[in-house]
């Protein structure tokens, strides 16, 4: 999000440069008029006036169509949220079972989770306020609990099912 913010900021400094280029080419169009300038001095302000316009005009199409792609993906986003919410809740309850099964700690069940989310073990102990060698050390003991080789096939124990095709899926 903080990217779109920069971007419409972006464009939006866009318009306000060409309608101040706008203003000032206008008044000086007019001040040249009323002094008599000739018709080819006119011409080419006149020219770079409707230059301004145009860069007004595209810069603010611009802006209304990312401004509208953006609600769109954040409706977009709050409905796949709200048909997932349940599915996922669904996961993360299937995911303690598991880890009760596997006899793990409360520590190690959170060590876990947080290794599931990719974190690295510096980042684990950050925030579990412990030494990253006593985070090593839990998910060291989830793996063997789990009998599991490592991180990565961690993460393919609860995915795999998931990640089955509509003709994987026993039929």
């Amino acid at each position: 999000m903080s990217d779109d913010i920069h971007g419409n900021r972006s464009i939006g400094a866009a318009i306000a440069l060409f309608a101040a280029i706008f203003v000032l080419i206008l008044l000086d169009l007019i001040r040249d008029y009323i002094d008599g300038a000739n018709w080819i001095h006119l011409g080419i302000e006149l020219l770079v006036l409707m230059t301004a316009t145009v860069g007004i005009v595209f810069f603010w199409q611009k802006l209304t169509r990312t401004t509208t792609e953006l609600a769109e993906a954040r409706v977009e986003a709050e409905q796949w949220r709200q048909e997932t919410r349940e599915l996922i809740r669904g996961l993360g309850i299937a995911i303690e079972n598991q880890f009760a099964r596997w006899q793990l700690t409360k520590a190690e069940a959170e060590v876990g989770l947080l290794l599931l989310k990719g974190l690295s073990h510096k980042e684990i102990a950050t925030i579990r306020q412990t030494s990253e060698r006593t985070a090593r050390e839990q998910a060291r003991t989830v793996y063997r609990k789990s009998g599991l080789s490592g991180r990565s096939a961690l993460s393919a124990f609860f995915l795999e099912d998931l990640l089955l095709g509509q003709s994987d899926e026993p039929e």
